[in-house]
């Protein structure tokens, strides 16, 4: 497979989220960023921190920040 040049398609980004410690917090910022225009998937993983979010376009990351922010975590950036 060849580098991404096509920008058509779903846009995959790793944040990294502090304060996470059990599946119920995975569930809370799960469903504050899925309610975001275009989110398709959104997975997040309590032991890692990290939260995959698959969109059609790339998110601004101040919703994502305050989607998160809204489920009672912080934002730490882009993984």
């Amino acid at each position: 497979m060849t580098a991404q040049t096509d920008t058509t398609g779903p846009v995959t980004t790793v944040y990294k989220v502090s304060g996470m410690s059990c599946g119920h917090c995975e569930g809370a910022v799960s469903g504050e960023i899925s309610e975001l225009s275009g989110v398709s998937s959104v997975t997040a993983v309590a032991s890692t921190g990290e939260v995959t979010v698959v969109s059609a376009t790339p998110l601004d990351d101040e919703a994502v920040r305050a989607a998160v922010d809204e489920a009672g975590f912080e934002l730490a950036g882009k993984a």
